[in-house]
């Protein structure tokens, strides 16, 4: 019907009124006119007009029509209502370089650390140093029971000693059958002989020389030297102990470079193909720092824990950075041009994180599809997809539409 279209309802109202009345009237007027003409009276009042069936309907006057469509028309016309305008609070993004940052705790090491151990094995008899004493090169540091090398020692020089008189004594031999051989007094067969001899006798004397020499270095071997400079860290037997041959004795970790040792995640290695700078500082004393640098990564995963050995260098640390303390190390893995922005910023578009721009020139918003680096406590951390000095908006996002225009409320920056 004409006055459900109209969307004044004061209009809609006295339209329908003025229609009713009409129909009414018109509905009267037919009804009069049928009985006017079946009684043969002339109807004066109202034009009608007979039906197939014999009856008259009143016709309704062209004004009365003119001013029901002028009713109808003129309630029909309205102003359009204006464009909805939503205040919302927005931000300005800002990009700066940043990174996930990620701390472990590790301890200091020497970057070099020698085990000293005895060449041969015997009983510990003395141990001139113990765990946190320094030693120089060639200082003496333990010694073990030496009488089994001094006697095979005597044994070896005996048997040199048998070895060269035996050499004389083919020497000799060999010297006579030759004068003897010029003269033909004895057959070549038995200066060949003693030629053997000779040569047999010279082997035996070189094995023998050779034991010798054997048997004083191990006579020397019953002491302990030690060979670098630095401080001891750790014991691996106690006197009375019988060692065997390279069985550590004492730990010696060298004077120089520091390391902090980390065992680091498979995931974090990942994430860093680059080593980064590593800020290393005490546990116990966050004050006391020093930086460093990735000098040596394992190539293997420890089979118990899954982590890799990563050795730091570190530059220049100071003195109270002691051999085996605790240390924090931080670094900012894969550091990027990164902005931060309010997690009630981010709607979903297709199903991929996304922020409501404002256009400055139409104060409309468009959506802008954003890459998410991580999402922290209170705020998302994107990598791209916005530019510098871009508008967003910060709240009311799910109450907008693409193109619809906002008003701004001052941005926080």
């Amino acid at each position: 019907m004409l006055w459900e279209t109209s969307p004044n309802s004061t209009c809609l109202h006295a339209q329908r009124e003025a229609f009713i009345a009409d129909v009414n009237r018109i509905q009267a007027d037919a009804e009069l006119a049928n009985a006017r003409a079946q009684l043969r009276l002339p109807s004066g009042r109202s034009l009608v007009a007979p039906t197939k069936e014999g009856k008259f309907v009143a016709m309704t006057s062209p004004a009365r029509l003119a001013v029901s469509v002028l009713v109808i028309s003129g309630c029909s016309r309205h102003e359009a209502a204006p464009p909805l305008i939503r205040p919302v609070q927005t931000t300005v993004i800002r990009y700066g370089t940043a990174g996930e940052p990620v701390s472990l705790s590790g301890l200091v090491q020497a970057q070099n650390q020698t085990s000293l151990a005895f060449r041969i094995g015997g009983r510990l008899i003395d141990r001139r140093v113990s765990v946190g004493d320094t030693v120089s090169p060639g200082q003496l540091v333990a010694r073990i029971e030496s009488q089994d090398a001094k006697n095979t020692l005597s044994s070896a020089e005996a048997d040199l000693a048998s070895a060269q008189a035996t050499l004389v004594q083919a020497r000799s031999n060999e010297a006579r059958y030759r004068s003897l051989l010029s003269t033909d007094v004895i057959p070549r067969e038995k200066y060949e002989d003693a030629q053997r001899q000779l040569a047999a006798a010279q082997s035996r004397v070189a094995a023998a020389m050779a034991s010798v020499r054997t048997a004083r270095d191990n006579v020397g071997y019953t002491d302990l030297h030690s060979n670098v400079a630095g401080a001891v860290t750790a014991k691996g037997a106690e006197p009375g102990e019988v060692v065997q041959a390279g069985q550590m004795v004492l730990q010696v970790a060298q004077k120089g470079g520091k390391d902090a040792v980390f065992n680091v995640p498979a995931t974090l290695m990942r994430q860093s193909p680059k080593p980064p700078p590593v800020s290393v500082a005490l546990a116990d004393d966050p004050t006391i720092t020093a930086m460093g640098h990735v000098r040596e990564v394992s190539p293997q995963a420890d089979p118990a824990t899954g982590t890799y050995v990563v050795k730091v260098g570190l530059d220049n640390p100071p003195d109270t950075m002691r051999l085996g303390s605790t240390v924090i190390g931080s670094v900012t893995l894969s550091p990027q041009p990164v902005a931060s922005i309010p997690g009630t910023a981010l709607i979903q578009i297709d199903g991929k994180p996304a922020v409501w721009v404002v256009d400055p020139a139409t104060s409309g918003v468009v959506a802008q599809p954003v890459n998410v680096v991580r999402y922290d406590s209170a705020s998302v951390i994107i990598s791209s997809g916005l530019k510098d000095g871009d508008v967003i908006v910060t709240a009311g996002v799910h109450a907008l539409r693409p193109g619809q225009q906002v008003k701004l409320s001052p941005p926080a920056t």
